[in-house]
């Protein structure tokens, strides 16, 4: 076979790997803007963390969220369009150098990642597929090589399309990928990877096989003697002649992580009109068993941040905790706010439910809207709605409900 037919077959093959890639994983990005913006938050808040006079600091965090969330949303279509223009060969020169310079900067990153390790999972698939930071790094190296020959020999990448209609596929990939993204902002990711998706038992997703791997940790001594100091460890403990002087243990193998690990309810204010037909906690009790074993359904207002939170639809959301209350629902608001913040949405709001706290990273995974809400039955999500989409209270248990 002739070496230029080698060489454009090579090309080609780049070219559709690099594509397939591109396209997913901006997709899946693009599709959950919040999520990839807590991801750039993760990373600038670990590259921008220094210390002074032992008080840590952390640059990025005055970036303001509207900039990060903007920041999701080009990152996520810059991905999908230059894999969209690498399949159909589109501006040939220019998409090859940019995919190269975007490898490039991506393959920087993550080899910091993998040295430092300062989050553990980069976001690069969204939810969708988890990586660890060696394998990311792996992968990217890969890419780069790839992202490379096709720069090299751009021109041979094969056209499906006529130049003349180029303009077509661009607008188009840029129109539905942005508007996806706002889409999903509005209502809900259309695809849920996320361990609280509707259908997922929450219980389920707490528990731990008998047979999972344990952690396993190392204990060293610092010891002296004779004004030496060393370290042991437990196989080498020295005898009495040696004065112990300090001790520590670290994780060396992480053991079995269970999909949900930090969700937990505490109530922390009662509600102003108790629902007779539950049991009533008192403040600073740990709910979280009552709310996962109840038979009947559960309505839980997730909102990481009362203060950041959208207020316009209080009166839908006020009518539904009074329809539970008509119907034997239990109704909480879980937030990780401060009583101040908690005070300050029931005054705007009138919102005579009670208020739980739970981890805030743990309510930013439940929903991807602030507030959002979710019904439960023994432990199971029945169902997910943005604060821009919520229920009627008539049909909130209908199964048609989506």
């Amino acid at each position: 076979m002739e070496k230029s037919k080698l060489k454009s077959i090579l090309v080609n093959i780049c070219r559709f790997l690099l594509a397939a890639v591109f396209i997913f994983s901006g997709y899946v990005k693009a599709i959950d803007p919040l999520g990839t913006q807590y991801k750039l938050q993760d990373y600038a808040e670990a590259a921008g963390q220094f210390t002074i006079f032992n008080f840590q600091f952390t640059f990025f965090s005055l970036i303001p969220d509207w900039l990060t969330l903007t920041g999701s949303v080009i990152l996520s279509a810059l991905e999908f369009c230059l894999g969209i223009f690498l399949l159909f060969a589109i501006q040939r020169r220019l998409v090859s150098r940019i995919t190269l310079i975007f490898m490039a900067v991506m393959t920087l990153v993550t080899l910091w990642l993998a040295i430092a390790n300062p989050i553990e999972d980069c976001g690069c698939f969204g939810d969708a597929v988890k990586l660890t930071n060696g394998q990311t790094l792996a992968k990217n190296i890969v890419l780069l090589i790839f992202a490379a020959i096709v720069a090299w020999q751009p021109l041979r990448m094969v056209r499906f399309i006529p130049k003349s209609t180029q303009s077509i596929v661009i607008n188009a990939a840029i129109i539905f990928i942005v508007g996806s993204s706002l889409w999903s902002l509005y209502t809900l990711p259309p695809f849920d990877f996320r361990p609280y998706h509707v259908g997922a038992s929450i219980r389920e997703g707490m528990e731990i096989p008998e047979d999972a791997p344990q952690p396993k940790f190392e204990t060293t001594f610092l010891m002296e003697k004779d004004g030496v100091q060393k370290e042991f460890s437990l196989d080498n403990y020295p005898d009495s002649t040696w004065t112990f002087i300090d001790s520590k243990t670290v994780e060396i193998e992480k053991g079995y992580v269970p999909p949900i690990h930090d969700f937990s309810i505490v109530l922390i204010t009662q509600p102003s009109s108790p629902n007779t037909q539950h049991p009533t906690p008192n403040i600073g009790d740990d709910i979280t068993e009552q709310v996962l074993n109840d038979p009947n359904y559960t309505l839980l207002l997730i909102s990481p941040h009362l203060e950041q939170a959208d207020d316009t639809n209080f009166g839908e959301i006020n009518q539904l905790h009074e329809y539970a209350q008509e119907h034997d629902i239990a109704f909480y608001c879980l937030t990780a706010s401060t009583e101040k913040a908690i005070a300050r949405w029931m005054e705007l709001t009138g919102a005579e439910y009670p208020f739980c706290t739970t981890d805030e990273t743990t309510l930013k995974t439940i929903i991807r809207s602030n507030p959002g809400l979710m019904l439960l039955r023994d432990g199971v999500v029945v169902g997910k709605w943005s604060h821009n989409r919520l229920p009627k209270a008539e049909s909130l248990l209908s199964k048609s409900i989506k």
